[in-house]
């Protein structure tokens, strides 16, 4: 699992632009599965990408396994999913996923 840069920097443009959210709760923000398969027919792979700020180098392009670690419900970065990714990718020790949810979340204030 690398970080997908390209998500990095939508969250930081979203969060420079007051497109967040301060207080959700996770479990019930993130993106259902139903959310995602709505987005992704109106929308590209790379742009459903850049909700995604891991990129699984062994999935295959074009499916939703190549991604991971969302932040945001494809409107608004969630305080709390970066939160979540945080604490994943501390777990699994992505440390430059980790590093980069840190980073947002200073953006956050």
């Amino acid at each position: 699992m690398k970080l997908n840069p390209a998500a990095e920097e939508k969250a930081r443009n979203l969060i420079k632009a007051n497109q967040y959210v301060k207080e959700s709760d996770w479990s019930e923000a993130q993106p259902t599965t139903e959310d995602e398969n709505a987005f992704l027919e109106r929308h590209s792979w790379q742009e459903y990408g850049e909700w995604q700020l891991g990129i699984h180098e062994d999935a295959s392009k074009g499916t939703k396994s190549h991604y991971g670690f969302p932040y945001g419900d494809f409107h608004r970065v969630h305080h709390s999913g970066l939160i979540a990714i945080k604490q994943r990718a501390a777990q699994q020790n992505y440390g430059a996923i980790e590093k980069a949810a840190n980073r947002l979340l200073k953006l956050l204030g």
